[in-house]
C-alpha cells in the first residue's frame, strides 16, 4: 500500500466488503481512470468548491499534491465496485477532511460518484465504510471517533437529502461560509458589497450535518 500522509493508519481491511472497496488514492494508479470520465462531466463539481479541471495533471497538481497530501488532516480514498465478478471498477471518490485526534471528529468529504455509479450500492456503501472505521471502537479495527460531519452547499438538496438518508442530523445552517471560485455559479449573488473584496466570487451557505451514534 502507498504510504499516506494521515493522522492515523489506515485499516484496508476495514475500508472493504462484499460491494465496495476504497483504497488511498494514487495520483500514479488513479487519476487518469477519474480524469477519464470526471473530464467529461464538469457538472460533478457543479457544487464542489474545486474543479473541473482541465487535465488529469492539473487535477493532481492543484488538488491532491496542493490541497490533500500536505495536510495530515485530509485523506483521498479511489472508490472501486466489486460487486460483480469481474475486476473491480473505479467508481470515484470520497474521503476525510479536518480531521482531528484532539477533539475525535472527522468530516466526509470530496464525494464524487461518476455517472455510471450513481443511484446504486456505491455511495451508500462507500459512507458507511467511513463511518464504520471513523466511529467504530478501536478494539473493533476503528479509530473511536466522536464526530462525523457533512457539509454541503446549501443548493445542493440532493447531497443533503443523502447525507440525511445515512442517518446525519442537520444541525444548522454556515452562512456565507465560503468564497466560490471565479466562475462558481451555485452560490449567493446578492448581498455582496459594491466595495467587496472578492466581487467576482460568489458567496455559499453551507448546511452542516453530522453523525454521533456511537454512543447509542
Amino acid at each position: 500500500m502507498a504510504e499516506v500522509n494521515f493522522h492515523f493508519p489506515v485499516s484496508i481491511d476495514k475500508l472493504q466488503n462484499e460491494r465496495v472497496k476504497l483504497v488511498p488514492f494514487v495520483p500514479e494508479k488513479h487519476a487518469d481512470s477519474f480524469f477519464a470520465i470526471a473530464g467529461n462531466h464538469p457538472e460533478l463539481f457543479d457544487y464542489m468548491p474545486f474543479g473541473p479541471f482541465s487535465s488529469a495533471d492539473d487535477f493532481v497538481s492543484t488538488f491532491v499534491e496542493h490541497r490533500i497530501l500536505p495536510d495530515p488532516a485530509q485523506i483521498l480514498f479511489a472508490v472501486f465496485d466489486t460487486s460483480t465478478s469481474g475486476p473491480p471498477q473505479f467508481a470515484g471518490t470520497i474521503g476525510l477532511l479536518d480531521t482531528s485526534p484532539v477533539n475525535l471528529s472527522t468530516e466526509i468529504g470530496f464525494v464524487i460518484t461518476l455517472p455510471a455509479f450513481q443511484r446504486t450500492h456505491i455511495t451508500t456503501n462507500a459512507v458507511g465504510l467511513l463511518l464504520h472505521w471513523t466511529l467504530d471502537s478501536p478494539s473493533a479495527g476503528g479509530l473511536g471517533l466522536r464526530r462525523v460531519a457533512w457539509k454541503a452547499n446549501s443548493l445542493n438538496s440532493r447531497s443533503i437529502r443523502a447525507a440525511e438518508r445515512l442517518g446525519f442530523r442537520k444541525e444548522g445552517v454556515l452562512r456565507w461560509d465560503r468564497v466560490l471560485l471565479v466562475g462558481k455559479t451555485e452560490g449567493k449573488s446578492i448581498g455582496v458589497r459594491s466595495e467587496d473584496r472578492k466581487p467576482n466570487c460568489l458567496g455559499r451557505d453551507t448546511t452542516l450535518l453530522s453523525l454521533c451514534s456511537w454512543y447509542r
